[in-house]
Parts: C-alpha cells; structure tokens; sequence
C-alpha cells in the first residue's frame, strides 16, 4: 500500500481548507432552504460505474459530458457522475486493488482525486478545474463516496479538522463493508464525529461539487451517518443533491430517508439482466407512495448502450437488453419517476439508445407527473398509471413480463435448501441418481431476496456409473444461460477462482442466478456427485446472495408463451368516459375514437406507453 505523503499534499490542502471556509451567511441561507428544492424534478445524469467501475479517468469524463451537452442537455440531462474510489491511483478493472492500493488524501484524512488519473486535481486543486469544466458547459458534477472514515486514515490517526479529535478517535470496525473494506464506521456522538463529516463536506462545496452518492449507506440503513451527512450538507453553504446507495432501503425508513435525502436506491446494483428488470415491478410498486418532489425512490441506473468497458461485472459490450426489454426499463423507471442515471460509454451512442433519452414526451411525463402508481397486475401482464397536472391526461404503461415458465422444484431430480451464508460451509452435498437420464439440467435460482450479488458454484462435478467417472466441467454444455454474466468452466462467473467458505476449487463451473446449464450425457451413468456451494464473491456482499441448486433428468421448461398477448383496460378504471384520443408515447401514433376499452397487443418482454385525453368536443 502506498499513501502519498503529506508534507506533498498538506501545503495544497491548507490552501483548499482555506477555500473551503464557507460564509455563515451562505450556511444559514443554506440551512433555510428546504433540500428537496434542490431538486424539484427526478435527477437525470451519467454515472461512470456501468462502463469504467472504479478506473474512470479525468479524459473519459470529459469525454462524456462532452456528449452530454452535445446531445441531452437540451432534453434535461445535467449531471455527470464519477463513481467510486476516484482517490486510488492504481485501481483495478473487473474488481478493486485492495492488495496495494495508492491511496490519494489529505492532511486531514479526506480522499482527494488520483492526480495520475484526474491531471487537473494536481497541486492541491481537487475537483474544482473539473467541475468548473462542467459548469462552464451548464452541466452539474457529482461524486461517489464510501460512508465512514477511510481506515488508513485510522492508522495514520490524521486530525480532523475544526476538531481536537483524530479519525483513531471516531471509528468503529463494527458496520465495517464486507465487499470493499477502505472505510470504518464513524460512531455519532463521538467528539470529532460530526466534525468530520462537516469537513466533508465543506471540501466538496469547495471543489463546486452538486451531487454526492454515499455507498454502503442504504442496507443495512445506517440512520446515525444518514443524519450525520444531512447535517454536513446543509452546513456547507452549497446545495448538494443527496444519494444514498445501495438497496434496497427498509421501506420502513422510508419516512426518514425522505427527510434526509434527495434519492435512496431500492434494489442492490441493477445490471442488464431480465430477471432483475422483472423484480422491478414488485419493488416499484411498494415505493410508489413514497415519491414526492425532491425525494425519490432510485430504481438504480440504466445499464443502457455500451457498458462493461472497465467494469466490474461483464465485458465490453452493448447492453444485453433486447429493444423490447430496453422500452419496458425506460417506460417503468419514467412512469415511476425514477432518477435516470445513464451507466453507457455516451460517446458510443447508437442512435436507437439516443432516442430512448431523448423522447420529449416520456420526459415530460417523468418530469411533472402525478399520482404514479400500479394500475393492476394479472399474472406477468401489469399496467400503470399517472396523471397529468395541467391537462388531466392519463398515462397508461403496459407491460407483458411474461417468461417461458420453468418446472416447480418438487419436480427436479434433486433440490438443496436456500443456501446462503448462515449455511454451514456456504454449500450442500449433491447426490443424484440419473440412472437412465440422457439430458441433464443444471438450475440454479434465487433464493427470494433483493440481492444481486447471487454467485453460485457447481463444484467438482462428476459423473459415474460404479466402475468410471468423468468430470463434468470437462465436457461442453449443450446451453448455458445466467442471470448475470456468462457461465464459466472451472472459475467463478466474474472470472476469479472458485472459492467457496475460504476453500479453493480446481474443477467446477462458475453460474449466477438464475440459471440453467444443459448437458447431452453419453449412456450408462448413473449418478451426479458435487458440492453445491454460495461463491465466495456472493457471501462477502453485505448481506450476502441466497441460492437454490436443482438437477432435473427431464426437460423443465413450460411451452413458450405467445410472442404478444392483448392487454385489456377499461377507460374506466382510468376514471375516463367518452371517446378518447390515445398517444403513443414511443411511436408517436395517435388514435382518435377511442371508447370502453383499450386493448393493445404488448410483445413479450415489452412495454407500451399512452397519454390518453379525453376526446375535445
């Protein structure tokens, strides 16, 4: 590990300490003003987490909010967003360098840019020349950072400043994150505590920042740094929107977490995955009530055009989301007043990805409307509805989450128990016999939770009829899908080794939920013999992944649904009467006439969005 010394950095910082003293003046006007002002309408920006992870550099910022302001900030899109551990020189892509990290911060325990990566922030500078570049653009600049006090900063026991305290005196290693252990918890009510915080704070007013995500903040909620952070902000005398990060937040806080933040996030990290865009309906609806002006539930970003550049999960790609499934994202987060957060390369636009951000209409709708709710759900076909302020309009989206049904578990062959990290070993024994089977399907699916972070091993798989065995990730798949990424022989789904409760496996197959891996079996084996176990990866992830194994010897797939299905809705149920004039949100096509019931045909996977009017006479 590496930290820059700070008889380099401390002249630089006394200089940006000096900056940052903020008028009292500005800090009671501040104080005054009620935060959910500061951002009246849902928060529309790029985030660099989907493409760069935690390797951005200052050029690729550029780069997009060149972009940016090329191309969105007519349609409303402002805020360029530099995701986590900007302040490590020598990051990692696909993961984090916790091995030997060069740590950039300053003389009094503040992380500041990696000037290798951020040049501009070089000389004490910071993020200042980077947001003045965006500013100057009429965009807005935002950051990521972990909650808590960096631990090399604990070890250093830097001082605080406004405080007598050091960060020794303020930690606790209880809280700690699981997944990236840079932070301690700060404990409230310790002297130095919210001090440190306030200095937080008042370094990014300094640097002009106007947006801040604060990681490991959400699940589990840490109500005392919450508070903490809220107070920090409205003594900087700047407004910086708020984000806390990541799902989901208990809707029992929802009360709280609205009165402390702009946006709080209701799932774990979202990526181009179908089974997690589908979980959205259920999560959506159970925040709709609690959207309000300046305080919105976050269905997370949109994993949308290219992504995975430098990521942490998958390669350089084009998001795996079909057209169908990029309408029903775009039409749910927008009828549900999401903050959009782009996580695509914008420089890499195609033109279809550029015209799903730039549809005036859908953007109005998400800007200004009303009363967004869940209309009703039948099955996998669900409708939702809002109002429009001004007009009286009604917005109709409607959804066709209908899936190619699986098999239930008591018909497989074999099926373990949930297994999460409370199971003994992370694993359970598989023992199957497949005497006579000639197809074997491997299933893995979640275990019920909001989690994401679902990677799962087959370990040491082998096939044998009493006199011979042959390991079973040795031989091809016939197919392979998973819920996440790409099923890999003998290494974990994100390509590490497979290391289930500490141990490490030679031979298995790396999966993610939900998953189905097919094998064509030669004849006379008669039994499956492996470990099913929660991949390290998975357990170490907050509140860890929940999973289920199953081996089915018949095929588990239920016949294919209907490519589009009729989705029936009573202008009624709209509280509307009389003809009405129906307005494809998407397409633009408008259909006069309209009366008693409104039926469209919705493809599988996708989405349909109306303003419907009443008929003029």
């Amino acid at each position: 590990m590496r930290v820059r010394t700070l008889t380099q950095l401390t002249a630089g910082f006394l200089l940006t300490s000096a900056i940052a003293a903020t008028p009292a003046a500005a800090q009671k006007a501040a104080a005054k003003t009620d935060f959910h002002q500061w951002a009246p309408t849902p928060p529309m920006g790029w985030n660099s987490w989907d493409c760069y992870g935690p390797t951005v550099t200052e050029a690729e910022v550029k780069a997009n909010a060149d972009y940016m302001a090329a191309n969105l900030k007519s349609s409303g899109w402002e805020y360029v967003v530099v995701d986590i551990r900007w302040y490590v020189g020598n990051d990692t892509a696909h993961g984090y360098n916790e091995k030997n990290p060069d740590w950039n911060l300053d003389a009094y325990g503040r992380f500041v840019p990696a000037p290798n990566r951020f040049p501009s922030a070089a000389g004490g500078k910071g993020f200042k020349p980077l947001a003045d570049y965006l500013h100057a653009k009429g965009l807005k600049f935002g950051i990521h950072i972990m909650r808590g006090v960096p631990v090399v900063a604990v070890q250093r026991k830097l001082p605080i400043l406004g405080s007598k305290a050091t960060a020794a005196d303020i930690y606790s290693k209880e809280g700690q994150a699981g997944w990236l252990r840079d932070m301690y918890t700060v404990v409230a009510g310790q002297p130095g505590a919210q001090e440190y915080y306030n200095s937080l704070f008042q370094l990014y007013a300094s640097w002009g920042v106007d947006f801040v995500k604060v990681d490991d903040l959400s699940s589990p909620y840490h109500k005392p740094e919450v508070e903490m952070i809220r107070r920090a902000i409205d003594r900087s005398g700047r407004k910086i929107v708020l984000s806390t990060s990541p799902g989901e937040t208990p809707i029992a806080e929802a009360k709280h977490v609205a009165a402390h933040a702009n946006m709080w996030r209701t799932v774990g990290d979202f990526w181009d995955s179908w089974e997690q865009l589908k979980e959205h309906f259920e999560v959506c609806n159970r925040w709709s009530p609690h959207i309000q002006p300046g305080a919105y539930p976050d269905a997370d970003m949109l994993p949308l055009g290219r992504i995975g550049i430098r990521a942490e999960r998958g390669d350089d790609r084009m998001s795996r989301f079909t057209p169908d499934e990029q309408y029903t994202l775009m039409s749910l987060w927008s009828i549900f007043r999401s903050p959009l957060m782009f996580g695509g390369d914008l420089p890499s636009n195609d033109a279809f990805t550029l015209s799903l951000l730039t549809n005036k209409e859908v953007l109005a709708m998400h800007s200004s409307s009303i009363n967004n709710r869940q209309l009703f759900r039948q099955d996998n076909l669900i409708a939702w509805t809002a109002d429009d302020p001004k007009t009286g309009d009604k917005f109709l989206a409607l959804f066709n989450a209908q899936d190619q049904e699986l098999a239930p578990a008591s018909e497989a062959a074999w099926a373990s128990a949930v297994i999460t990290r409370q199971t003994p070993g992370h694993s359970q024994p598989v023992d199957v016999d497949i005497t006579g089977a000639r197809t074997l399907y491997l299933n893995v699916r979640d275990g019920g939770d909001d989690i994401a972070w679902d990677h799962a091993d087959w370990l040491s798989p082998v096939l044998s009829n009493g006199s011979k065995t042959v390991s079973l990730s040795s031989m091809p798949w016939k197919s392979a899908s998973a819920g996440w990424g790409n099923v890999t022989a003998n290494k974990s789904v994100s390509g590490a080794d497979l290391l289930v409760a500490g141990r490490k496996y030679e031979q298995g197959i790396g999966t993610h939920s939900n998953s189905m891996i097919a094998y064509e079996l030669p004849a006379g084996f008669t039994r499956l013999q492996a470990t099913a176990g929660l991949d390290n990866a998975g357990a170490a992830q907050n509140t860890g992944g929940t999973v289920q194994f199953l081996v089915f010897t018949q095929n588990p797939f239920r016949p294919m649904p209907a490519d589009s299905v009729r989705i029936p809705v009573a202008l009624t149920q709209l509280g509307l009467m009389g003809p009405c004039t129906v307005r494809d949100l998407w397409t633009g096509k408008t259909t006069r006439g309209v009366s008693g019931e409104f039926a469209p045909y919705v493809r599988r996977h996708g989405a349909k969005l109306y303003r419907i009017s009443v008929a003029k006479k």
